[in-house]
């Protein structure tokens, strides 16, 4: 505990004093991740973003490679054995999902999902799309259509964009993100997912190194249900939920110039009971009725636009995907305090 300064202004100045050590990593951190700033040590583990674009160019793609090799367990070998390779293996194109008017929400969602999750989930550490979230809406829909065409490995976020773009013509589908941060062995982890709501039932969409931890399927009869099931999910891997984010509804319309909402409710489970927990949760998905209700909430796309909110069919790929690829097998408003959790098993296993 500090102490006082002389003079009685110890209070004062502490409260001026820049934080230092954990605390001011943890205070840039949430400032990152604010304007959605992906350069992270997620659980004490950097991973990049590719910020040029596709093709990705030559320093993006050695520091992928490096880095490949410090954080993969077979280390620098399973990069020359991949990158030495004459004859690579032809990986499998996922079809973007197409549906019959007729086909029922429900089956659109395990379509979206087994897309998503065809993919793969991304454990080459470098981010390929670099996702800013104050970006409009139309900007992020744009860049869900390059993931479509390049039909590259993705982490979460990635998911969550590509998430909304294949739902955007379920209009009677509320959209939301939900994002968790968890601790391990000294660490924290961040995740996010897209939750959904479909006839009062709460689900969501996403990808992970953990099965349990992307999609639900809409059974859950309210979300602090949906969010309970994550917790439990989270408790089977050994990490402690810390801090719960959840975002208004998105809107409908690809062409929006809105941003996405992605923290309304700020949940810190530190600083809340169990019931006060439940509640919160509760409340959030009260607000977001409310919010619809008066029509605030998500616009249709128009006549003229539902033409567009197909998904594009996949053009040329960028020419290091194949490489890429290689190394992909083994995924109210109150605020913060951290708090340690259980013993190292696995680093590099445990990670979600």
């Amino acid at each position: 505990m500090p102490m006082p300064m002389p003079g009685g202004g110890g209070a004062a100045a502490a409260a001026r004093r820049p934080p230092t050590g954990e605390a001011a990593a943890a205070a840039r951190e949430e400032e990152q991740e604010e304007e959605g700033e992906e350069d992270l040590r997620d659980g004490g583990v950097p991973f990049f973003v590719n910020r040029g674009g596709l093709p990705v160019d030559e320093p993006t793609w050695e520091r992928m490679w490096r880095h490949v090799a410090r954080i993969h367990p077979e280390g620098e070998r399973v990069a020359q054995r991949i990158r030495g390779a004459a004859d690579l293996p032809k990986i499998p194109i996922p079809s973007v999902p197409a549906f019959q008017p007729s086909t029922p929400i429900p089956e659109r969602l395990e379509a979206v999902q087994r897309y998503i999750r065809e993919l793969q989930y991304n454990h080459t550490g470098t981010q390929f799309f670099e996702i800013k979230k104050s970006r409009p809406l139309t900007g992020l829909m744009d860049l869900a259509k390059e993931m479509t065409k390049e039909a590259l490995p993705i982490k979460c976020l990635e998911a969550v964009i590509l998430g909304i773009y294949l739902t955007n013509n379920m209009t009677t589908l509320d959209r939301f993100p939900i994002s968790f941060k968890t601790h391990f062995s000294g660490n924290y982890f961040r995740h996010i997912v897209l939750g959904v709501n479909f006839g009062g039932r709460y689900g969501a969409l996403g990808i992970s190194r953990r099965e349990e931890l992307m999609y639900k399927a809409p059974v859950f009869r309210t979300l602090s249900e949906l969010i309970f099931d994550f917790e439990e999910a989270y408790r089977r891997c050994w990490h402690t939920l810390k801090k719960v984010k959840l975002g208004h509804c998105v809107s409908h319309d690809p062409h929006s110039v809105e941003q996405i909402e992605w923290k309304h409710s700020i949940l810190d489970l530190d600083k809340l009971s169990r019931e006060d927990f439940r509640k919160d949760l509760e409340r959030h998905a009260r607000d977001m009725r409310l919010k619809i209700g008066k029509g605030t909430g998500p616009p249709s796309p128009t006549k003229d636009r539902k033409k567009d909110v197909s998904s594009p069919q996949r053009g040329q790929a960028s020419p290091h995907r194949r490489n890429s690829r290689g190394d992909r097998r083994p995924s109210g408003e109150k605020k913060p305090t951290d708090s340690k959790a259980m013993p190292d098993l696995n680093g590099y296993q445990i990670r979600v």
